[in-house]
């Protein structure tokens, strides 16, 4: 499954390796450390664990067209990989970056003469297929359908959002997932005693808080973890020493960027759990939450304008001072800035955590806009119109309107304000809490037949 000069997919690299001396070349630890076969991965048990799917698919040749999905450095591109090394289908690598639609089409006319010349079967990996537009991500679609080529995409992308309908419906979703600190660790060790791939050579040690130290900061991330493991044993190796301590990686360590995509899943996830924080009455969980999103570069902005979302949206008239608050906040932010902005936005994340909740308002509308949706544009009441002119008086226009401050309490008795059709119908329901507890009190007074 290497090309057509046999040369298979390592080939180069190990070549390179060689010639370079080892570990000392410049080709990056986790690329020489990359697994070669399914017994070499680490972590995706559930789907590469003996009597897998996945696996019994690679074992007995027969992989689907498949999306791989889950966050960088999991194995998404070494899983393609192994797949071209254990499989006798010919295996072609395709950027989504790089790689364009001229590019696409040669690999299918290829794809095909290699299918009716030789029978056989071609392997499209397609790294960052997220990136690819509808248009041509649809481009795949004929040559997926017939069979001329499989297709094998990496994301690190939700493929509900990133891979379109028609393509994923033709396509198996594998969800990978992040690297435990246990498996990172088994991958250094491995890394360090591996004479020939790795750093052995170097008569190097770890101590077991180092290791642990380097998993824990890689969040999931194999490249990561394998590549902090390089830096430090270079730094170590260069001042003359053979152990890597905890203070070696403090020392060589800077902050580890925070997963998050604005504009990926992890983005709409850590907001949920904001939302969701704050609707279940959790100042610290919310707290935490925002403060991952402005850590991870969210602009604030955006956070303080679902706040006043949720102000309404969440609370409302159970504590109808909630909108104030937020809007107050979002002013001051605007005034103040970063670092100090921070005092607005905290202050109104634990207030709208802290507030008694309603969602009356949402139904409120809700439903009135239902009624129109349903009923149509009903007539407006004539005792409700405006009489501006002589002939719409004379049409009855404002005819039993009675003002309401001339009763008792600024209130009209039985008086209706609905069109006739929907009289009676109740879109605004207070909830039994905060200050709603007293409007309801209100409303189902002036709600009784009189």
């Amino acid at each position: 499954m290497g090309d057509d000069g046999g040369e298979t997919l390592f080939g180069a690299a190990q070549r390179k390796e060689a010639n370079e001396g080892g570990g000392s070349g410049q080709i990056p630890l986790a690329e020489r450390m990359r697994p070669r076969t399914l017994a070499e991965l680490v972590g995706q048990t559930h789907l590469v664990g003996p009597g897998k799917l996945l696996a019994r698919a690679i074992a007995n040749d027969r992989v689907p067209s498949m999306i791989l999905w889950g966050p960088p450095g999991i194995g998404k591109t070494t899983m393609g990989r192994v797949v071209a090394e254990l499989t006798k289908a010919h295996f072609v690598p395709f950027s989504a970056v790089l790689g364009s639609l001229q590019d696409l089409r040669g690999i299918v006319h290829d794809a095909k003469e290699r299918k009716g010349y030789q029978g056989l079967r071609t392997i499209v990996f397609v790294d960052e297929i997220h990136r690819f537009n509808k248009g041509q991500q649809d481009a795949f679609l004929p040559h997926v359908e017939n069979g001329t080529i499989t297709l094998i995409g990496a994301t690190t992308e939700n493929p509900s959002f990133a891979v379109n309908a028609a393509l994923l419906s033709r396509c198996k979703v594998f969800h990978l997932e992040a690297l435990g600190t246990a498996e990172l660790t088994t991958l250094l060790s491995r890394a360090l005693s591996d004479a020939e791939r790795g750093l052995g050579a170097r008569g190097l040690t770890a101590a077991d808080d180092a290791l642990a130290a380097i998993s824990q900061a890689a969040g999931g991330d194999a490249r990561r973890a394998l590549t902090t493991l390089e830096v430090v044993a270079e730094d170590v190796d260069g001042s003359g020493g053979k152990q890597i301590t905890l203070a070696s990686v403090a020392a060589t360590q800077e902050r580890t960027p925070l997963l998050y995509d604005k504009s990926g899943e992890e983005h709409y996830n850590v907001v949920s759990a904001f939302i969701k924080s704050m609707r279940g009455s959790d100042p610290d969980a919310a707290l935490y939450w925002m403060m991952r999103m402005i850590e991870a570069g969210e602009d604030p902005l955006f956070v303080l304008r679902r706040m006043i979302i949720f102000a309404s949206e969440d609370v409302g008239n159970a504590d109808p001072r909630a909108l104030v608050v937020v809007t107050s906040a979002d002013a001051a932010f605007r005034r103040m800035g970063m670092p100090e902005g921070m005092y607005p936005l905290a202050h109104a994340a634990l207030y709208l955590a802290c507030a008694p909740k309603s969602n009356a308002v949402k139904n409120a509308w809700q439903r009135a806009k239902a009624a129109i949706e349903e009923r149509g544009a009903l007539p407006v009441p004539k005792k409700l119109r405006n009489a501006v002119t002589k002939l719409m008086k004379d049409d009855g226009y404002g005819d039993g309107y009675k003002y309401a401050h001339d009763f008792d309490e600024g209130v009209v008795p039985g008086e209706t304000y609905l069109p006739d059709a929907l009289a009676g119908e109740r879109f605004y329901e207070p909830s039994p809490r905060g200050e709603e507890t007293r409007i309801r009190a209100r409303l189902e007074e002036l709600r009784k037949p009189r």
